[in-house]
């Protein structure tokens, strides 16, 4: 349906895009990911030509779109996106802003508009939300109004651009949702996320762009469990982990409980294993500074989707041993709260450092 030919994209003397080059088959649900400042979001731009691209070719179904005499408004018809930050008209209802579209650029009249509209409003979860404004509607709400308006020009592929990221982390499932319904009906996306999960759930295949280029592609079980490139190799160790280093037995235990916060809403966890992930953290690392010598700590966090685990792990100096079971307190109670939170924990000397697991369950209450 799509295939890009050394994509290449200038702002200036920077360069954003450098050689991509990629074919989307129709039917396909693909996952960009990559750090920031990669080119994804300047990639989907390109590809519906909201940026106009500095060399290289974009053919849709055979047909170069950067050859003279293209007619881009009726090429737009067929690619929509979904941007992050929503871009309703904040004058018109939901469904005003679903029937703007079909009236003055598809010549439908008014009452076939509006009866397609609010058919899509009640696919995405928002007939009662029919005649709301802007204003009157959460940021997930917002966005599902977003996509039903991108789907009210009936496109054969809908690019989302980080569809989630400006949203309260509690209404990022309502989203996804609507996303996944489309993705099991057949819909041609393209999607900027950092959504990992989701991204390894919904996706067909998935790119990973790093230096400006299509890095690495493929089905998501190798993406994200036996990727191939160094460089998606340590991305998804990054996304995936919480790392910290502590070397100072007065650390800023308030900043490493609000980091683990995080991380537990960015994988959509309940707050209750948020607060048992740092009740669990903070009396190991207690634990670890009852212990003499050096206070030198990697400590690195996990989350396991498929077994639906938290770990922990610690990395740390000291005498050979389990270091839960040679420090100098007798904090039986210390201890007894570590095993009861814990469904596993596990010990092994490397080196002159010993290593230290602990898994507990994310959804228990």
């Amino acid at each position: 349906m799509i295939r890009v030919e050394h994509l290449s994209k200038h702002f200036g003397p920077v360069a954003v895009l450098t050689d991509v080059n990629a074919h989307i088959r129709q039917g396909e649900v693909i996952s960009i990911i990559g750090p920031s400042g990669t080119g994804k979001s300047t990639f989907l731009r390109c590809l519906n030509l909201l940026d106009q691209p500095s060399s290289g070719r974009i053919l849709i179904d055979g047909q170069d779109i950067l050859a003279a005499g293209v007619k881009v408004a009726q090429l737009r018809q067929r690619m929509g996106m979904v941007f992050q930050s929503f871009n309703l008209f904040p004058h018109l209802t939901a469904l005003g802003n679903l029937c703007i579209g079909p009236v003055q650029l598809r010549g439908h009249s008014r009452a076939q508009a509006a009866a397609r509209g609010l058919e899509l409003l009640k696919m995405v979860g928002l007939a009662e939300k029919a005649h709301s404004l802007p204003h009157e509607l959460s940021g997930g709400q917002k966005q599902r109004v977003a996509i039903a308006r991108c789907l009210s020009m009936e496109p054969e592929i809908i690019l989302f651009d980080e569809p989630t990221s400006a949203l309260d982390p509690t209404m990022v499932g309502e989203v996804l949702a609507v996303i996944r319904r489309l993705a099991r009906d057949g819909m041609t996306l393209a999607i900027v996320t950092h959504e990992m999960d989701f991204a390894r759930q919904v996706s067909s295949r998935v790119f990973y762009m790093d230096q400006g280029i299509i890095y690495e592609e493929g089905p998501p079980q190798q993406i994200f469990e036996a990727p191939q490139q160094q460089r998606t190799r340590d991305f998804i160790r990054r996304v995936r982990c919480l790392e910290f280093r502590l070397k100072e037995r007065d650390f800023d235990l308030y900043a490493l409980f609000g980091q683990l916060d995080q991380f537990c809403e960015k994988h959509l966890l309940p707050k209750a294993s948020a607060l048992r992930l740092q009740l669990l953290t903070e009396e190991v690392l207690e634990w670890l500074k009852q212990q003499a010598g050096v206070f030198d700590v990697a400590l690195t966090v996990a989350f396991h989707e498929q077994d639906a685990l938290l770990e922990l792990r610690l990395d740390c100096a000291g005498p050979p041993g389990n270091p839960l079971e040679q420090a100098d307190s007798q904090d039986d109670i210390g201890l007894a709260l570590i095993r009861n939170l814990c469904r596993q924990i596990d010990w092994q000397r490397q080196g002159e450092r010993n290593l230290l697991s602990l898994q507990l369950d994310s959804r228990a209450p």
